[in-house]
């Protein structure tokens, strides 16, 4: 590997660095002019991004550089500091992410909801838009968002001048740059639309505001100074811009990982590269750093493979700020404005308010949004933590209370998580129950805190004491189990075991439970309550025919349940049972015949399956010798079998018992039997279906598979099986 990166640098990683260094200038000058900081701090942010943290970073792919998601806080934070105390802030901040990423925490960022975070770049985008129409249309961004909307409508009726054509000129270009021809695309669409709005104001003699640089651009000093005063202040914002830094970073360099095959990103490393590179900015005079995703995304598509493409990048800004700085300062203020309002309205994503729409997280996100236009983008973001947390905790202690008459009966289903937040509204519900009358209790509750505890007691005592009756039913861990003793359960691990109830009722659980062994009564009331609802929307789309995939004939034996060992649902399999899973030769039985040829030919099934299953009556009966009556007629279908030659193994041993062996043979000698049948004869010569043995193991829950190129029946999943006999 070490030997191909030379390579790898001059093919892919030159040439996308060329791309991504195109992206980035006026990106940055962009964003310089948003935060309110000299032009030249974006250019220094962009080189120190490219080469400080492309070089110690732990994403390989990802570009760093000056971000749209700081320059709210930026701005504020130099109005408030100034610039030289914001640049002590930006090397502090560095120092505080080097230290996250030492102690290993970077991960628990990613905690924070994406609702909160794509309301905060919304946020961020609207400002953004909102202040700099405003220079677009020739005035001055106000120190608000509330105060660019309010001065928006005069702004708007005013006169514009020149100012007005360059800004809007860019952003048409922007707009319209995705639909040209693939080639014209190969240049970036934000350094087409300023370069052809800086060419049109020089070339028609615009008097416009344009980029300003010092003169001694090149003639660095170490500009941080301390505040005089203020220390909470200074900290809080140092946090904060900490903070927003890495989880921009963080988030930027999951969503890199995502594009690529490459080596994952180190996220703890990626915060010290970020450190790093933050202190080594601010120390410079440039703006804090951050991952940012449009050019790492554009360094992905451009075919970078290694960091040496980001760090490229970053050389290449520098040389352009060393050799073509005149040429800077002549790009107009409006097109940089106009290049930002798109940036920012592409921030305002219709797709993440969709994707936190159908999480049901809209609110947060709303919140987020309005919190960071409004106030402040600290104050936006902490409002959507808290606005998060309180969903989360409803979310996390809902309880799904309802009562249902039924005849003389009551019935009172209690679901999710039960506490003491939800024991007024239970105690109004049973409170409603006539004295007297049977009550049915059913309980899906993940957690029963001891307030609601009590409350179900004390209601079950004073109930059953003026006559009625209270049957508890629990699905899942029974918490309320001892609750007519008084005992509670105070953790899953203390519950007793939970009963399975997937295919309820199931005797097992019933036994458990003390519940009579009425099947059929008992077992259509626990489906209509439990599976009907679940099953509804899949019933209905089989309402009007079926197309199973599967015939799949088995034995009536009752311990044998084909979606259960096939892990399949309604309409999958269609499914012919009988005794011993026969397959009468010839044609014999016309039920089994028509069953065959409607399956095969009607339906068009793609597989048979035949199977058998250990401690087999039928096979023990053939063994032994069938007692004269209408079993010994059947099992004449079965002589076949038990005249096979040759073993018959499971994973290449042979069953003790005499009937499984039998079982075994049979399954084998079925296949033979339904290839005798013209139809199914005919559709697997063509491909149309394949035959497949099966053998359950009662004892175990193993499922067999029969393989052909072996001899044997092997567990399944073991082995790939070929169709066939």
């Amino acid at each position: 590997m070490v030997i191909m990166r030379p390579l790898a640098v001059l093919r892919h990683d030159l040439p996308a660095s060329l791309v991504v260094f195109l992206v980035a200038v006026p990106l940055s000058l962009g964003i310089a002019l948003a935060s309110g900081a000299p032009v030249a701090a974006g250019l220094v942010a962009a080189v120190v991004g490219g080469i400080v943290a492309g070089a110690l970073g732990g994403s390989a792919l990802q570009v760093s550089g000056p971000a749209a998601g700081l320059t709210v806080v930026m701005a504020e934070t130099i109005q408030t500091f100034g610039w030289v105390v914001t640049c002590a802030i930006t090397v502090a901040a560095g120092a505080c992410q080097i230290l996250l990423g030492l102690s290993r925490i970077a991960r628990a960022a990613l905690a924070i909801s994406p609702a909160i975070v794509h309301g905060m770049l919304a946020g961020i985008g609207v400002t953004i838009v909102l202040g700099q129409l405003h220079v677009i249309l020739g005035g001055k961004a106000q120190s608000s968002a509330l105060e660019n909307i309010a001065e928006l409508p005069g702004q708007l009726v005013a006169h514009h001048d020149s100012a007005a054509l360059i800004g809007l000129l860019t952003i048409a270009i922007l707009l319209v740059w995705p639909r040209l021809p693939k080639a014209v695309q190969r240049v970036p669409g934000p350094l087409a639309a300023i370069a052809v709005a800086t060419v049109l104001s020089v070339v028609t003699g615009m008097t416009l505001p344009r980029v300003e640089l010092p003169g001694d651009l090149l003639n660095v000093h170490l500009v941080p100074q301390l505040p005089d005063g203020g220390w909470g202040g200074f900290a809080l914002a140092v946090v904060t811009i900490a903070l927003i830094a890495s989880v921009e970073s963080l988030l930027s360099a999951v969503a890199v990982d995502r594009m690529h095959t490459g080596p994952r990103a180190n996220l703890d490393r990626e915060l010290v590269g970020q450190g790093a590179a933050n202190m080594v900015s601010g120390a410079l005079g440039g703006l804090p750093v951050t991952g940012v995703i449009v050019r790492s995304s554009t360094n992905v598509a451009a075919g970078a493979r290694t960091r040496a493409s980001a760090v490229l990048h970053g050389v290449w800004v520098l040389l352009f700020v060393v050799l073509l700085a005149g040429l800077i300062q002549s790009i107009p203020l409006a097109a940089l404005a106009g290049l930002l309002v798109h940036v920012g309205a592409k921030l305002v994503n219709p797709g993440h308010m969709k994707t936190v729409f159908a999480h049901g997280d809209l609110p947060v996100y709303l919140l987020t949004l309005g919190g960071v236009v409004v106030f402040d983008l600290l104050t936006g973001v902490l409002a959507g933590i808290g606005l998060a947390l309180v969903l989360m905790l409803r979310r996390t202690l809902w309880s799904g209370i309802h009562v249902e008459h039924e005849e003389d009966a009551w019935r009172v289903v209690v679901e999710g998580v039960l506490t003491f937040l939800s024991v007024p509204r239970l105690s109004k519900i049973l409170g409603g129950i006539p004295a007297g009358v049977p009550v049915r209790l059913e309980l899906v509750v993940d957690y029963l805190d001891h307030a609601a505890f009590e409350s179900l007691h004390t209601w079950q005592q004073a109930h059953e004491r003026a006559g009625g009756t209270v049957d508890v039913d629990e699905v899942g861990h029974p918490w309320f189990g001892e609750g007519k003793a008084g005992r509670p359960t105070r953790s899953r691990l203390a519950a007793s075991r939970a009963v399975p109830r997937w295919l309820a009722p199931w005797s097992e659980w019933q036994a458990v439970e003390g519940i009579p062994a009425q099947q059929t009564r008992r077992g259509a009331t626990e489906f209509h309550r439990r599976a009907a609802p679940l099953l509804r929307d899949t019933l209905s789309g089989l309402a009007d025919g079926q197309r199973p995939r599967t015939l799949f004939i088995t034995c009536g034996d009752s311990r044998i349940v084909p979606n259960l060992i096939t892990t399949s649902g309604p309409g999958d399999l269609f499914t012919i049972r009988n005794i011993g899973n026969l397959v009468p030769p010839g044609q014999a039985d016309p039920s089994m015949n028509a069953s065959i040829e409607y399956a095969v030919g009607v339906l068009g099934v793609e597989e048979i399956v035949v199977c058998g299953h250990s401690g087999c009556g039928a096979m023990a009966a053939l063994a032994e010798g069938p007692p004269a009556g209408p079993l010994s007629v059947w099992l004449r279908h079965a002589e076949p079998s038990a005249h096979r030659t040759g073993s018959a193994t499971l994973d290449g041993g042979v069953p003790d018992r005499e009937g499984d062996r039998l079982a075994l043979h049979n399954v084998l000698q079925q296949l033979e039997h339904l290839r005798e049948y013209p139809s199914v004869a005919a559709a697997e010569a063509a491909g149309k279906v394949q035959l497949t043995g099966m053998y359950f193991a009662v004892g175990t829950a193993q499922v067999y598979l029969f393989d052909p190129a072996e001899r044997t029946f092997r567990p399944a999943g073991a082995t790939a099986v070929v169709p066939g006999a």
